[in-house]
């Protein structure tokens, strides 16, 4: 697709990918938000790493290690401190919501919580061994509030931005196959995801598993390449994206406690719309300049 090309498809199709980009931000910072306000996220593994904060505890604050972790009065800072962080998504949602209103200055409060998400990504990493795709598979929702802020600034999807959009894509996909095929370890969350709506057993879950790890492999490769391999990767990763946020929700739901359910587990699909609402943006760019 030619730049030119492009410009022109996006001047006529500025609106609805405007509304993609903006529905995926809005979701990724309300799920967090929800997530942080009522329930938790990992920051204590940071502020409780003793092979990092030991010295900068003893030696700055001259409080004991031991004191410093025990302390009830330290726990109740660091959740308050999610706390407040959960409001600053939930703000932040707000402006994505009237972001053609909002003066730029302000705008750019999208770029702080970009990078609250990515310090949020490295923390989920550092759970897991601090393997780089567990880091990267969170590109798509670290990248949300920077695409809308991109596109609301320039009023319409340029190449550059879509070349950024198209990368999160493929990097979140490879990312996710990594643990789906086993190059990790498969988490135990993706074998009681499929044996729960499949109804499978544990083996035909793996090699489910292993299959789609594959696929993510193969349409992170196809989203890059022209014509009908570009739009049928697109359409995939519109599909999957889809199936596995809403995975969620579908595999934890207990309707005699549908209220608790949504509470504990909607946002956690929620925060995964931009694994399908991106890919959608770029799928109808695509459709229009053909």
């Amino acid at each position: 697709m030619s730049n030119r090309m492009l410009v022109e498809s996006t001047d006529r199709m500025y609106r609805p990918l405007f509304l993609l980009l903006q529905a995926a931000a809005v979701a990724v910072l309300l799920g967090r938000g929800w997530q942080h306000f009522f329930w938790d996220a990992p920051y204590r593994a940071l502020l409780w790493d003793e092979s990092l904060l030991k010295g900068l505890v003893e030696g700055v604050f001259g409080t004991p290690w031991r004191e410093y972790v025990t302390d009830p009065a330290n726990d109740r800072r660091i959740s308050l401190f999610i706390r407040i962080l959960g409001i600053f998504y939930f703000l932040c949602a707000l402006l994505v919501i009237w972001i053609s209103r909002v003066p730029m200055w302000l705008r750019r409060s999208l770029w702080v919580a970009s990078f609250s998400l990515a310090i949020l990504a490295w923390l989920y990493s550092m759970d897991k061994f601090l393997h780089l795709g567990q880091f990267l598979e969170y590109s798509l929702q670290v990248g949300a509030p920077l695409f809308i802020y991109v596109a609301a600034s320039r009023q319409r999807i340029d190449e550059p931005l879509a070349f950024w959009m198209r990368l999160a894509t493929s990097v979140t996909f490879i990312s996710h196959g990594l643990y789906a095929f086993g190059f990790y370890q498969v988490p135990g969350n993706f074998m009681t995801m499929v044996i729960s709506i499949l109804g499978v057993s544990d083996g035909v879950a793996l090699q489910f598993l292993k299959a789609a790890g594959f696929l993510d492999f193969v349409v992170a490769v196809l989203i890059w390449l022209p014509g009908k391999w570009r739009m049928a990767g697109l359409y995939y990763c519109v599909l999957w994206g889809a199936a596995t946020s809403f995975a969620r929700v579908w595999a934890y739901f207990v309707p005699e406690f549908w209220l608790e359910s949504l509470h504990q587990w909607l946002h956690e699909t929620v925060m995964r719309f931009p694994h399908f609402l991106i890919p959608l943006a770029l799928l109808l760019l695509e459709r229009r300049s053909r």
